[in-house]
């Protein structure tokens, strides 16, 4: 069954046209990978996921409930959750500041509110150690990280506050193949605590390798939807590219 549902969802930009009429479906630990050429209206799709950006027409459901017309930050309270690719990590910070950035706890002392710092301190420690990640030091600024620690940060932050659906925008674009095989079981970790995952990135190998399903976007459209284990690198390319021939795909594929 279906956990968040998108119908028909359109988005304009004055005269321009982005997204045409757009279905996707992600289920409870499933993950659909969300793929296209740039411009094709991936990251304005999310927007609308999210609630940044809100539709012309169509409809979003979580868990059978309408949240069209949530706040982003309702939204978030429900379960959806974006990684971006830029992070939106406070660099300066520790790991338990990154993971609460917003969203501290807070403890009372003689009626004035402090934030709760061992409090923060012992979940962040609970979440690294849940996820498994390697990180240096706990307390140490997260910009002192390499960028599979970062990404690994990021992924605490979105997990601690029980998401439903997590969405991530390029997590492996600039990692190295050590660090890409430590996000991609992160993903596959994400999926066996039945939480949906939505990837978006540009390198099908990864895409191909973690996914259950890919979606793939067409000048606003859904040009494909495939059955990850049923499908080859080719028809992936051939359909990004709008089922142009076999030479210009092999040639994408050797870009990719």
């Amino acid at each position: 069954m279906s956990f968040l549902e998108l119908n028909g969802i359109t988005k304009s930009f004055g005269p321009v046209g982005v997204l045409h009429g757009v279905n996707l479906t992600v289920g409870q630990g499933e993950v659909v990978g969300l793929v296209g050429d740039n411009g094709a209206g991936k990251s304005t799709l999310m927007k609308i996921v999210t609630g940044m950006y809100t539709a012309d027409e169509g409809t979003i459901t979580l868990d059978g409930a309408s949240i069209l017309h949530n706040s982003p930050g309702e939204r978030r309270n429900l379960g959806i959750e974006m990684i971006y690719q830029d992070l939106a990590l406070a660099r300066q910070q520790d790991v338990a500041s990154n993971i609460f950035l917003g969203r501290e706890p807070v403890r009372k002392v003689l009626g004035m509110s402090f934030v709760d710092r061992a409090t923060m301190k012992r979940d962040a420690q609970t979440m690294i150690d849940r996820l498994g990640a390697r990180l240096p030091a706990i307390n140490r600024p997260v910009g002192s990280f390499s960028g599979g620690q970062q990404q690994s940060v990021a992924i605490a932050r979105a997990l601690t506050f029980g998401p439903k659906i997590v969405i991530m925008d390029e997590p492996t674009a600039a990692l190295a193949v050590r660090e890409v095989q430590s996000v991609l079981d992160l993903i596959r970790q994400l999926k066996d605590e039945g939480i949906g995952v939505i990837l978006i990135s540009h390198r099908l190998n990864d895409v191909l390798s973690v996914t259950d399903r890919i979606a793939v976007l067409h000048q606003g459209r859904v040009s494909a939807n495939l059955t990850t284990s049923e499908t080859t690198m080719t028809d992936v390319v051939s359909a990004i590219v709008g089922g142009a021939d076999m030479a210009e795909a092999a040639a994408h594929e050797s870009r990719g």
